[in-house]
C-alpha cells in the first residue's frame, strides 16, 4: 500500500473481526462432548479446508496461512508486519548455526518458511563464514554464536546470543515504528522475555555475566536493576518487578508457570485492544493478525487438553483473553 492509506483494508478487517472466536465459543469448545465434536465445531466456524482426513494440525496450519493470504488480498505490504517476523528469521539463524556445527541431517532441522532470508542462504553463509551474506543485524551474533558452539559446544550460550540479538532487533523495530500498537507490542515482547530470563537465571543460579548477555534493554524495565535483583534472589527479583509495574506478573509467577504463560499472552491482547477504535493507520491490521494468532494458539491449547482428557475446569483456567 504505497500511499499508506489503510482505510479500505481496515474497513475489510472490521468485517472479518466479527468472525473471530469469542469466549462464549471457547467455553462451548471446552465443554463439547468429545474431541471429534471440537473439530466439528471448528469446521462449522470455517476452520480448515474440509478435506477428508484433515487433522487438527492441518486445520491450525491452514488458519495460520489464511492470515497472510488475507493480508495479501488486502494489498497490505508485508513490511508493516516486519516486527512479527523477526523471531522467525532469528529462529532460522539458530537452526542454521546448529546444522553447520553438528552436521545434522535436514529432517532433524526445522526452518520457518517464507522468511526474507532463505534458510539455504543462511546455512551457506555460516558454513563459508561469509557473514556479510546475512542481514546486517544478524552478522555479529551469527559469528559469535557459531564460534561459541563450534569451539565450546555450549548450545545454551549459542541460543542466548541469538535470542538477545533477536530481542534487540524487536526493540529497535518497535522504537522506529510510527504505529503505536507496534511500539507497545515490541515493548511487551522484550519485557516479557527479560522477565522470563531473569526468573530462570535466578532459579538456576546463573551469573551476572550470563544475565548481561541475555537481558535486552526495554522502556519499562531498568535492565541493570533487573540483573541486580536476579542475582540477589527470587524475593528481591519479585520486589523489583512489582516496583517496576509488573505486580500482576509476579502474582502469576507465584501461582504456576502455566498461569504466567497465560499472563504473557494476555499482555499482548491488552496492548492491542485500543486498535478496535482506530481507522486510519496500520494499527488495526497488526492487531487483527495478532488476534488471529492468539485464537489459533488458544484453540491449540484446548484441543491438546481435550485430546489428553484434561478436566474442563483446568482447561478454562488456561484460556487466553480474546480480542472480541
Amino acid at each position: 500500500m504505497a500511499d499508506k492509506s489503510y482505510t479500505y483494508a481496515v474497513s475489510r478487517v472490521r468485517a472479518l473481526e466479527v468472525k473471530l472466536l469469542n469466549r462464549t465459543f471457547l467455553d462451548t469448545l471446552v465443554n463439547a462432548p468429545s474431541y471429534k465434536d471440537c473439530l466439528e465445531l471448528l469446521s462449522e466456524k470455517g476452520w480448515g479446508t474440509g478435506e477428508a482426513g484433515e487433522t487438527a494440525e492441518d486445520m491450525l496450519k491452514s488458519q495460520e496461512e489464511d492470515i497472510w493470504v488475507t493480508m495479501g488480498e488486502l494489498g497490505v505490504d508485508k513490511d508493516v508486519f516486519r516486527v512479527l517476523f523477526i523471531p522467525r528469521e532469528f529462529h532460522n539463524l539458530k537452526a542454521a548455526v546448529k546444522k553447520v556445527c553438528t552436521d545434522a541431517p535436514d529432517d532433524l532441522v526445522i526452518f520457518n518458511e517464507g522468511t526474507v532470508t532463505s534458510p539455504r542462504v543462511m546455512v551457506e553463509a555460516i558454513r563459508e563464514k561469509n557473514y556479510t551474506a546475512l542481514p546486517e543485524e544478524m552478522r555479529s551474533c551469527a559469528r559469535e554464536a557459531f564460534e561459541s558452539l563450534l569451539h565450546n559446544r555450549d548450545g545454551q550460550l549459542c541460543d542466548c546470543i541469538i535470542d538477545k540479538a533477536c530481542l534487540d532487533e524487536i526493540g529497535k523495530a518497535g522504537s522506529r515504528s510510527d504505529v503505536p500498537v507496534i511500539r507497545e507490542y515490541a515493548e511487551s515482547v522484550v519485557a516479557v522475555a527479560d522477565i522470563k530470563t531473569a526468573v530462570r537465571a535466578c532459579s538456576t543460579g546463573k551469573s551476572r555475566e550470563f544475565l548481561k548477555r541475555a537481558i535486552s534493554p526495554c522502556r519499562t524495565i531498568y535492565a541493570e536493576g533487573l540483573i541486580n535483583a536476579a542475582v540477589s534472589g527470587i524475593d528481591q527479583l519479585y520486589d523489583f518487578l512489582s516496583q517496576s509495574g509488573y505486580a500482576d506478573a509476579v502474582e502469576a509467577l507465584k501461582e504456576s508457570p502455566s498461569v504466567f504463560e497465560k499472563w504473557c499472552d494476555d499482555q499482548v491482547i491488552r496492548a492491542i485492544s485500543p486498535e478496535k477504535y482506530h481507522t486510519f493507520t496500520a494499527g488495526p491490521l497488526v492487531a487483527y493478525v495478532l488476534a488471529r494468532q492468539n485464537e489459533i494458539k488458544t484453540v491449540r491449547i484446548v484441543l491438546t487438553c481435550r485430546e489428553n482428557d484434561i478436566p474442563a475446569e483446568e482447561i478454562t483456567g488456561r484460556l487466553r483473553e480474546m480480542y472480541v
